[in-house]
């Protein structure tokens, strides 16, 4: 820059790091023009500033509305000094070029994810003046830089300290501008959507004709589900404190891709239940789960369900991991990639970071608010050439739609046993079968092509314990053989949601065995 006075324009809402980032702009040379919050924060602290009103002679209005919405502003921000007739503009105009424009904008989304906030409240988080100087500021990057984090701040000074900002930095920062203003812009548009489509009831209001979602890098990861495919971790604005994207790592390792795709299905499961409820994922199916009359008691009813099968994989919980439950966790002959909870008592913390051989290997998650509600979401899945979206299978189960088909009604246990059973077979990958006894998931049948093979490895996994055990189907038997099978087993109960064409099959073949059926009306496939 060849300007004899250097200047930066700094206007932030986001005011971390500010004084210290304006102390060494000072100490750079700069002078510093700011706006109503932005400056007096910096003449609270001492720092040298110029009210932007008194630079263009014109004052701030309309509660603040109008304030850099001006020539000698986006003059000095679009300016380019090296040509003839932008030179002569300026200097006519009284226009001096910025070398440096700091601006983050109104807090729109944290505004609109507040609980209770109203239309026109979110409507004043719109900024204005902010996204207009960040555009002029990126577009013109060829003779000025422009910031909109705190996290570039000491990177900013530190070329500084050179002379001034690379060109390569400069575009680096526009790049960055320009992804600022498309999300705030996307969320705009978003809840002005919402708004327009709130009193409507068509399917279509909740898919819009246009799609945009943004998300924000949290971190590389070491690989995706192989080593060959590269992956990465991404979280929405401001995610629901109940989710996995605001879960707390606590310690060990680096968290791998299958690790967050398994400690998401773990958080599922368990946010079923009321009572203290441990599952076991392996490759996102639950090979346990089970509920108990306290932790420890849920998770060795849990592992015990499948124990070749537990050998290395993630762990749920839904309440606070307590030392009678890590004692059982650092038995000998365990192995536990990673774990998430509500939170970890301070004994349990301490021996599973020390006690057993994985213990510096092992994730800790917690999740405070894991069983708090959440706002209904959709879910994405990418097709070549195209996105998938859906409404997540997060609805509650309507007991009263239940309705017993056959001829004996289930007993008060084997009830019991069926909706623990139907709550966790919803997330096993179809086709599902899954096996149940007294709160313990005891046989799962997960992801073939038939039911019938389904039913035959839950039968197989569970032996004898399915034995006057319960059995849940995510979707109807279309024949009588799933029936023959589960029967040989030694099941006495079933759940499904029927609406197969031989029903009254299937009903029947139920009858003659003794077995009592319930359907709930409602199918859970899982692809």
């Amino acid at each position: 820059m060849t300007a004899a006075v250097r200047r930066a324009l700094l206007s932030v809402s986001d005011k971390q790091g500010l004084i210290p980032f304006a102390q060494g702009l000072v100490q750079a040379g700069f002078e510093l023009l700011s706006t109503g919050g932005t400056r007096k924060a910096l003449e609270a602290a001492g720092v040298a500033v110029l009210d932007v009103a008194q630079y263009t002679g014109f004052p701030e209005m309309m509660d603040g509305r109008v304030k850099t919405l001006h020539p000698k502003v986006h003059g000095g921000l679009l300016g380019r000094p090296d040509l003839p007739e932008d030179a002569k503009s300026m200097q006519e105009h009284g226009i001096t070029p910025f070398e440096l424009v700091v601006v983050n904008l109104y807090p729109f989304v944290e505004t609109i994810t507040k609980p209770g906030v109203t239309a026109d409240e979110a409507i004043e988080q719109i900024d204005i003046g902010g996204p207009s100087m960040l555009r002029s500021a990126a577009k013109n990057h060829r003779y000025l830089g422009v910031v909109t984090s705190p996290a570039q701040y000491d990177r900013v000074l530190a070329e500084l300290q050179g002379g001034a900002l690379s060109f390569e930095f400069r575009r680096e920062l526009a790049a960055a501008a320009f992804e600022m203003t498309a999300r705030y812009d996307r969320a705009i548009a978003d809840y002005m959507v919402g708004l327009t489509h709130s009193s409507s009831t068509a399917c279509d209001s909740d898919f819009p004709a246009q799609l945009a979602m943004q998300f924000e890098r949290r971190s590389t990861l070491r690989y995706g589900e192989n080593p060959h495919q590269r992956a990465a971790f991404y979280v929405e604005p401001c995610p629901a404190p109940s989710t996995l994207a605001a879960a707390e790592t606590l310690h060990g390792k680096e968290l791998s891709y299958n690790n967050l795709l398994d400690l998401d299905a773990a958080m599922q499961i368990v946010r079923e239940f009321r009572q203290p409820a441990a599952c076991v994922i392996k490759h996102n199916n639950p090979c346990g789960c089970a509920v108990g009359d306290d932790l420890a008691d849920a998770y060795v009813k849990a592992d015990g369900g499948d124990p070749v099968s537990a050998f290395g994989s993630v762990l749920g919980f839904n309440r606070s991991v307590d030392a009678a439950t890590a004692e059982q966790l650092c038995a000998p002959g365990r192995f536990i990639e990673a774990i998430i909870a509500p939170s970890y008592d301070a004994e349990a913390f301490t021996m599973l970071t020390t006690v057993p051989k994985w213990k510096s290997n092992v994730r800790l998650l917690q999740c405070a608010a894991m069983l708090d509600p959440r706002p209904l979401s959709q879910e994405y899945r990418r097709i070549t050439g195209g996105l998938l979206v859906q409404d997540r299978d997060e609805v509650a189960e309507e007991l009263s739609q239940w309705r017993v088909v056959t001829k004996r009604h289930p007993t008060p246990t084997e009830l019991a046993d069926l909706e623990f059973a139907w709550l966790v077979c919803k997330h096993v990958k179809s086709n599902a079968i899954l096996f149940a006894k007294g709160g313990q998931v005891v046989g799962v049948g997960a992801g073939q092509m038939s039911r019938l093979d389904s039913a035959y490895i839950a039968a197989y996994k569970a032996d004898q314990r399915a034995v006057d055990g319960v059995c849940a189907s995510d979707a109807f038997f279309p024949f009588r053989d799933g029936i023959d099978q589960i029967h040989s087993a030694g099941i006495t109960a079933v759940i499904q949601p029927g609406g197969s064409k031989r029903d009254d099959e299937v009903i029947a073949t139920c009858d003659e065995f003794g077995i009592a059926m319930i359907f709930t009306g409602r199918r859970h496939f899982r692809h």
